[in-house]
């Protein structure tokens, strides 16, 4: 699919789900506008999209400040000289019982999960009708906004609350021609996936590796999931075939919950 002359911004985008997003748009021939908050992760990520032939350029943000989306947003149209798609990637995990969850944690998940997709919703539309651009809103969710988990009790909220900010804002654009869709994925095999294993561990008393392998273990198509995977899915949602699908929020997961 080709998706030459477009620019294309992805949040989370230093390692993981978010690498193998940009490196995938970059292939199909999007330059990309690369945010994360950590500059160390960024510049390598770069490096590869300039090797396959695209441009790309690097801003550190935090997503949960409205101001550094916009501000991310606004880079991205000048440095790459349009803007066409947003990838709202940046997430975090928490793997705990919901009795123990305290404020703090509560509201850095919320912070980052919900706000920071609400506020590159926002910045992107803004940024898509300045331009006259029929843009493309894409954002993460996960199985867990589809099926709550007993241990990802927060997490799973936020991811919900993705899917209702997708059909929300789609309703809501649907007339400045902007589409708005989220993906779902499972078990991927990154650098989250690791953390909420050893959570587990501690937690339960497993093993570490155990939890993973038993998630993985009901997964239809019997391995875990990569990057790449869900990267092929977000290169569809971002491309022209997607343009007359709006609002919705696709499981990417191998075959593990069904709906």
């Amino acid at each position: 699919m080709s998706l030459h002359g477009k620019v294309a911004l992805v949040t989370g985008a230093a390692r993981g789900i978010g690498r193998g997003i940009a490196l995938r748009l970059a292939r199909d021939g999007a330059d990309i506008a690369l945010v994360d908050i950590r500059p160390e992760g960024i510049s390598g990520v770069a490096d590869e999209i300039a090797e396959i032939g695209c441009k790309a350029t690097t801003y550190v943000a935090d997503v949960s400040d409205r101001d550094q989306v916009f501000a991310a947003v606004d880079h991205a149209a000048t440095a790459l000289g349009g803007f066409d798609i947003m990838v709202n990637n940046a997430g975090i995990a928490l793997v705990g019982p919901i009795a123990d969850v305290t404020p703090e944690e509560a509201a850095r998940v919320w912070a980052i999960n919900v706000n920071g997709v609400l506020w590159g919703t926002q910045a992107a539309a803004a940024k898509f009708k300045q331009l006259s651009t029929r843009g493309k809103i894409i954002n993460a969710s996960s199985i867990a906004g589809h099926d709550g988990f007993a241990m990802l009790g927060v997490y799973s909220a936020s991811k919900f609350a993705v899917r209702a900010l997708t059909q929300a804002a789609a309703k809501k654009h649907a007339a400045d021609v902007i589409t708005v869709n989220a993906y779902c994925p499972g078990v991927v095999g990154t650098d989250m996936w690791v953390e909420i294993d050893k959570r587990f561990a501690e937690l339960t008393g497993a093993a570490e590796g155990e939890t993973y392998d038993k998630f993985v273990g009901g997964i239809a198509l019997g391995r875990a999931e990569t990057p790449d995977d869900v990267a092929g899915f977000v290169s569809y949602l971002a491309g022209p075939d997607a343009d007359y699908m709006t609002g919705q929020s696709g499981l990417i997961d191998g075959g593990l919950v069904y709906r």
